[in-house]
Formats: C-alpha cells, sequence, structure tokens
C-alpha cells in the first residue's frame, strides 16, 4: 500500500511545498475563524457559552495539511481527535465538500457537531470521536472489519486506516487494551500519528516521556517514527554548539520548555543556555543567530514542519501497524501558544484580526476563498479530484426468517438456546448465516458458542494449522482460517464493542452489510456500555448478548452478578432490549435484531440471556402455525399473556426472564386460595414502554403503531392489581402499572448479591415464589 507517486524533483518540491504553506495558512485560519464565529459573532441569546478549541485545533493543523494535501488516497480513511474537528471542517470546505455557510454553524442545530460524527455532520467524516480513547482505537476495529467484510463480497477494497490521536488520549486504558491485543499486530493498514503537544486539558503534562511511549508501541510490535525537530533546529544543531543545545532541549522537562515558548527573543537568550555545563556553548551558538531565528527555532518542532512530516508519512511501513510521534506546540500560530491553560482559550477581536493580517486573511470576510489562480487553489483542486470516492452502493442485506421452526423441549435454559439458534440459521437460511459474525472476550466455551465454533470456524487473517484437532479430549476446535466466522479477541469487553460497532458499519461504510453479535458475560455490560453506545451513534449496527445475568449466577458471587443491564436495556438509545424466558423465544427475539441490521434506519439489540434451567414445556407453545405466528408476534413486541385464569382476575403477574417458573408456580398457588393470576411474560420492557409513550402522544415511538401489544398482553377487561418481578432493579418494569393506573408491587434486586446456590439467592432477594405470593396478596 505503499504510494507509488513519484517524488517531486527539488525545483517541484520548492514549489510543493510553499504551496502547502499556504494552504496550511488557510486551514489554520479557517479551523480559528470557525470557533470564533460561533463565540463571538453569532448571537447567543441563551447566553451559555458555545466553546470550541482553538488550541487543540492548531496544534494539529500541519499534521493534517501534510497528510491530506500530500499522503492520503481516497481508499484510506483517517479518524480526527475530537478537539480537531474545526480543522476537518476547514479541509473539506477546501477541498469543495462544506459550503461556506455550514463554517457559521459549529454546534448550533443542524450545523456542525462538536465532535466529528459520520451521523450527524453534513460533510465527509470517516469515523466518529468525542469519547476519548474510542475514536483511536476505531480505526484497528475498522481495519478488521474490512478485511473481513473482503472476503464476503470483494467490495471494501484496501487502504489505510489513520487515527489522529491527542497525546493525552494515551491516558484511557482502551488504547492499551487495543493496542496490546495480539491479532493487531499483525494490520500493516493501522497508522497512529500523535500530536504530542505534552499538555492535557488543564496542564502541561509534568511526566510524559516519549520514550516510555515508544518501548511500550515497540514491544507490542509497532513501528514507531518520531517526527522532535524542525529544519530550523535541525540546522542549529548541525552548527557548533549545537550538539550542546540539542542535549539541553533533549533533557529540558516539560514545562520548562513549554514556558520557553512564552518567552520574549530576549529571553530565550537568558534562559536557554541554562546553567549545566553546555551553558556557555549554547550561548555562544545563540549570539551567532538574529533574535527572529532564535524565536521561530525554539518552536519549530517536527509536527509543524511540512517537510518532515512527508518524510515520515513516506517512510510508513505497510507490514505492520505504525505509530509516529509528532512532536508540536498547542495552540501554534495564535497568540495563545505553548500556554499552560490555553485548552479552552478563546482569541480575541484584536488577536483574530492580528491573525488575520499574519495570514493574509480578512476579519471582516472571514470565509473569501483562496485566489483561484493561486497555487494553494490548484493544489485544493487537484487534491479534490485525487481523494474523490466513489460512494459504495449498499448490497442488500439477507432475508431473515421470522422463525426457526424448532420448539425445544425437557430442561433448558436460554444461554444454551442462543447456540441452537445459531446453528438453526445455518440450515434454514445459509445466506444470512454466511453474514454472522461472531465475537467474544475469551468466553467462547463459557456462553455455549462452542457448537457454532466447531462449525463455521475462527477467523484469522491467514490460516494457522490446528494442533489439537486430532486430539480426541478436545471438544472446542480453533480452526483457525481467513474464512472463519468468530472473532475471539483477548480479555477486553471495550475491545470486543469497538470491533461489533465497527462490523456493523460495513454496510454504509464499505457496501457489505454484516450480522455482528458480540457476547459477553452479562455483569460486563456496564464496563463496554460506552464504547458500545458510541458504536450505536456512529452508525454500527449490531446485536449485543449479555450472558449469564443476574443474581442467578449465584455461586460467582456479587461481583459477577448483573442488576442494573435490565434498566440499561430499556433506557439505551437506538437499540431494543430483549429477556426472553424460554429457548423458542430466544430464536424469534434473534431473528427480529439480526433483521434490523445492516441496512439504513436498522438498530441494535441487546439480549440478556440466563443460564438458570427451565421447564421448556411451561412456554405452552401453540402447535397451529397461524397461532405460533400470533405468539412470536408478541414475544418481540414485548409480552404476552402466559396463563389465563378463570374469570376476573384479581392480580396479575408480570415476570421476566428465568423467574417466569416462580410467576406460574405463584399463580398456582394464589388461585388455591381462590385469588385468581394472570401471568404475562415480558420479553421487553423496551418495546412496552415505547408502546406505553406512544399511547400517550409521545415522539419518537418507532416501527409504526407499537401499541397493540399493551391491549393484547394487558387487556383493559382484565386490569388488576399487579405484581412485577425480574433478576434485576425492580424499577425496569415499574412503568408497567401506568398502563391501568394499577396499585402494584415491584420485586427485583437492589443490593449486592452474593455466593450462594440458587434457592437462597432468590429467597435472600425475595424472588422466591414465597415473596410473589405475599406480594400479590398484600
Amino acid at each position: 500500500m505503499t504510494s507509488t507517486r513519484p517524488a517531486p524533483s527539488p525545483p517541484d518540491r520548492a514549489a510543493e511545498q510553499e504551496a502547502l504553506r499556504a494552504v496550511e495558512d488557510r486551514v489554520l485560519w479557517l479551523a480559528t475563524a470557525i470557533v470564533d464565529h460561533a463565540n463571538r459573532v453569532r448571537p447567543n441569546p441563551g447566553g451559555l457559552k458555545v466553546g470550541g478549541h482553538q488550541a487543540s485545533s492548531a496544534s494539529i493543523v500541519s499534521i493534517m495539511t501534510a497528510l491530506w494535501f500530500r499522503t492520503l488516497r481516497p481508499e484510506d480513511r483517517v479518524s480526527v481527535k475530537p478537539h480537531a474537528s474545526p480543522v476537518l471542517h476547514a479541509i473539506n470546505h477546501l477541498l469543495g465538500e462544506l459550503d461556506a455557510p455550514y463554517l457559521e454553524t459549529l454546534r448550533a442545530a443542524g450545523g456542525l457537531q462538536s465532535y466529528p460524527s459520520r451521523s450527524k455532520d453534513p460533510d465527509p467524516v470517516d469515523y466518529s470521536t468525542g469519547s476519548v480513547g474510542i475514536g483511536a482505537t476505531a480505526p484497528i476495529w475498522g481495519t478488521i472489519a474490512r478485511r473481513y467484510a473482503e472476503g464476503l463480497g470483494q467490495r471494501a477494497g484496501t487502504g489505510r486506516q489513520f487515527s489522529l490521536v491527542g497525546d493525552a488520549e494515551l491516558d484511557e486504558g482502551a488504547v492499551w487494551e487495543a493496542v496490546l491485543d495480539p491479532m493487531v499486530r499483525e494490520l500493516g493498514e493501522v497508522c497512529w500519528i500523535v500530536d504530542f503537544n505534552r499538555q492535557s486539558l488543564d496542564r502541561v503534562v509534568p511526566d510524559i516521556s516519549a520514550t516510555r511511549l515508544h518501548g511500550l508501541f515497540t514491544a507490542a510490535g509497532w513501528q514507531v517514527i518520531t517526527v522532535k525537530y524542525g529544519r530550523l533546529l535541525s540546522e542549529l544543531y548541525a552548527k557548533p554548539g549545537g550538539d550542546a543545545l540539542r542535549r539541553r532541549i533533549d533533557e529540558m522537562t516539560n514545562p520548562e520548555y513549554q514556558r520557553l515558548l512564552r518567552c520574549t527573543p530576549l529571553q530565550l537568550r537568558e534562559r536557554l543556555p541554562g546553567d549545566g555545563d553546555d551553558a556557555d556553548a549554547i550561548a555562544r551558538l545563540l549570539r551567532e543567530v538574529d533574535d527572529g531565528v532564535v524565536h521561530a527555532a525554539i518552536r519549530n518542532l517536527g509536527g509543524h514542519d511540512l517537510g518532515a512530516l512527508a518524510d515520515a508519512y513516506d517512510a510508513i511501513d505497510d507490514t505492520r501497524p505504525t505509530v509516529i510521534f509528532a512532536y508540536t506546540v498547542k495552540g501554534y500560530g495564535l497568540a495563545s501558544q505553548g500556554h499552560p491553560q490555553n485548552h479552552s482559550n478563546l482569541l480575541t477581536e484584536t488577536q483574530m484580526r492580528a491573525l488575520a493580517t499574519g495570514l493574509g486573511t480578512d476579519l471582516d470576510d472571514p470565509w473569501a476563498p483562496l485566489p483561484d489562480d493561486s497555487a494553494a487553489a490548484a493544489l485544493c483542486r487537484d487534491t479534490a479530484a485525487r481523494l474523490r470516492r466513489s460512494p459504495a452502493a449498499p448490497a442488500e442485506p439477507p432475508a431473515i426468517p421470522d422463525d426457526l421452526d424448532r420448539t425445544p423441549h425437557g430442561t433448558g435454559h436460554t444461554q444454551q438456546a442462543l447456540g441452537r439458534a445459531l446453528l438453526d440459521l445455518t440450515r434454514s437460511a445459509p445466506e444470512a448465516a454466511r453474514r454472522v459474525v461472531t465475537v467474544s472476550p475469551d468466553v467462547t466455551s463459557s456462553t455455549n458458542l462452542g457448537g457454532w465454533l466447531n462449525k463455521v470456524g475462527s477467523w484469522s487473517p491467514h490460516e494457522r494449522r490446528d494442533w489439537f484437532a486430532d486430539d480426541a479430549e478436545t471438544i472446542l476446535h480453533w480452526h483457525e482460517l481467513p474464512s472463519g466466522q468468530h472473532i475471539e479477541l483477548g480479555i477486553a469487553e471495550t475491545n470486543l464493542v469497538g470491533l461489533l460497532g465497527e462490523l456493523g458499519a460495513t454496510w454504509s461504510r464499505w457496501g457489505e452489510p454484516l450480522l455482528p453479535i458480540g457476547v459477553l458475560y452479562d455483569p460486563f455490560v456496564a464496563r463496554a456500555l460506552e464504547p458500545w453506545a458510541f458504536g450505536m451513534y456512529a452508525g454500527g449496527q449490531s446485536i449485543l448478548v449479555g450472558t449469564p445475568s443476574g443474581v442467578s449466577l449465584a455461586p460467582e458471587g456479587g461481583a459477577h452478578q448483573s442488576i442494573t443491564t435490565p434498566s440499561i436495556g430499556l433506557e439505551q438509545p437506538g437499540c431494543v432490549a430483549f429477556e426472553p424466558a424460554f429457548g423458542v423465544e430466544v430464536g424469534w427475539c434473534l431473528l427480529d435484531g439480526l433483521a434490523r441490521l445492516g441496512r439504513p434506519g436498522g438498530s441494535s439489540t441487546y439480549l440478556r440471556l440466563s443460564t438458570v434451567p427451565v421447564d421448556q414445556s411451561l412456554a405452552a407453545v401453540p402447535s397451529d402455525p397461524a397461532a405460533r405466528a400470533k405468539r412470536r408476534r408478541e414475544v418481540v413486541a414485548g409480552a404476552y399473556l402466559l396463563r389465563r385464569a378463570t374469570g376476573t382476575p384479581q392480580v396479575t403477574i408480570a415476570a421476566m426472564g428465568p423467574l417466569v417458573g416462580q410467576a406460574l408456580a405463584a399463580a398456582d398457588r394464589l388461585d388455591a386460595q381462590g385469588v385468581a393470576a394472570d401471568v404475562v411474560v415480558v420479553t421487553s420492557p423496551d418495546r412496552l414502554f415505547r408502546a406505553l409513550r406512544a399511547r400517550s402522544g409521545a415522539t419518537g415511538a418507532h416501527g409504526g403503531d407499537p401499541t397493540w401489544i399493551l391491549d393484547a398482553a394487558f387487556p383493559a377487561d382484565r386490569a388488576a392489581r399487579l405484581v412485577t418481578v425480574l433478576d434485576g432493579q425492580p424499577h425496569t418494569l415499574a412503568f408497567l402499572a401506568g398502563v391501568h393506573s394499577v396499585r402494584a408491587a415491584h420485586l427485583g434486586v437492589t443490593d449486592f448479591g452474593r455466593s450462594s446456590d440458587l434457592a437462597d439467592a432468590w429467597a435472600h432477594h425475595h424472588l422466591d415464589t414465597d415473596a410473589i405470593v405475599a406480594a400479590a396478596l398484600s
């Protein structure tokens, strides 16, 4: 993937550099003016600060200018650090991808988003960023997703995957979880460029060490390139005393160096030599150069030298991932450059006018185009033509059946049913099954995916020999090959959902729809929630399976018992949450989720499953095809009336997941006492709540009229006092009392669990049959 563009001759190189510098100046101006207009010019009747990041944008202008206007190809993709969104919009404007009126809409309704967004910005954005660390790692997972999609349809192409990362972003644990995953070292398309300005939001970071970071990346198998000094400093280093100056700058602490950026030339001559053994040699060297050179050289770092950056980009090794450390000055070129508190600083009107004068622009006409006959304008036109992409025409997602035509018998649990449903899909809908890709963080065997893995194999960029294939005692076979459909990462949930989001975006990014399913222990959904939610925000559509769940995972103790996840499923935008009670319902809910993937207007699914054994005959699945279809529609809509008491009910028990058996047993005991009880199985409180909101006239209900399920599961003529019960936070189902405005008791888990057997766990949390009966009677 190395560029085949011939190197320009020296005169051409000089002309190219001059045009690049002119474009760089215009990008700096536009990015700064976008933020200035939003905060100082645009009317703001509410008075709240609009915000923006002029200094963080200025820090990376040179890096992005050299990348876009010299190195990028149309097949490449770039994730831009969140606070540099004005730079991305400035570049898109110069390339004809964003009209000038949008430059006045930063953080306004219908305008440019605060951070780059694939789904909400009006101009091209390759990766949504904004949650620190997630945007940085997204191109890693995008690379795997592209390779996987390419193996299916030959439509995904090639190309490097760049991440433009702020150095403070390397503090995020998610970054190192991704870098250290063994699969990543094979991804030669990945290239990170670190904007190494040594400042965080609050201050100059005193102990950030490029040497230590180099070692970490090198140990993980990455190529490491450093772009530390620009041409002016390099020329000074070549003079007598230059070695001493280099030692002095290399050994200087970050805060001391940053303070020099705020000094006048006279102050620099006093401070730069220091008081060490090299002080005299440095002072003699500085006496040989004028004030302007001294002042310019101290801020002449490699991340602002277009030639040095171009050389670094040319040195990228496409056989392994690469990280480029580009030393920069935060706020470079602005009045606030190098100031330790410049993160949210906004230039004054006076400072903006001075900047305009220095860059050859006009604050009163900030969006004036480059002169049409200028070399910079020609470079913009040529770059726009070179980077123009043909939009991917999405392939039609595969047809998903409504039913797998299996009715489980005997005793089983919903986690087992997931593996069976996937295998059934390979038989009933092979075209759809071929686009299913499962992902897990080292929990394949303990989440019942072994049969699926053995059938479809494990995905790997290269086929590897399974040395245990002939071992009769080996049940799980890791046959790794490019056509495999299961991807196992290291045990890091953030990596799992990061990959899940990118696999779920291939339909829009590459035109190849996938059906990604991620499986993890339900207690760790909360750990994975932020990156998964961000993936949905960015357009990724996937299915996340949390299993096993609840205090029903009793022997594992409180650390492995999920309590809040049912509520999370109810509250998460862009997602439909299910907790099926029986095996047949797992298949129906899974198919419903698969049918919403890989398409415009699609959405994600969260399945909460259990390892509690349940008598499958309790589901009483109708044998008549029409009645079975009716049950299926009710299950995926959110609930169904499983037990209808004789006559008018005095109580309704609404139960979810593995507690349906307890609810039925409680209804039988109540009936023996003369208390008629209906039992409603809730499969999706999420969809029931949407139906209730739609019935009250709230907007935002999707999928036609969802209110019918309320009448089907909770008929008005059977309204009675209500008991809700689930293995999770009880408020998840509390809204059901509002369906008919009835008195209600809500059973669930409100405290940390502890190790025990299942019966003791349910009794301790008042989830057993006794507790349900007592709640109904009271």
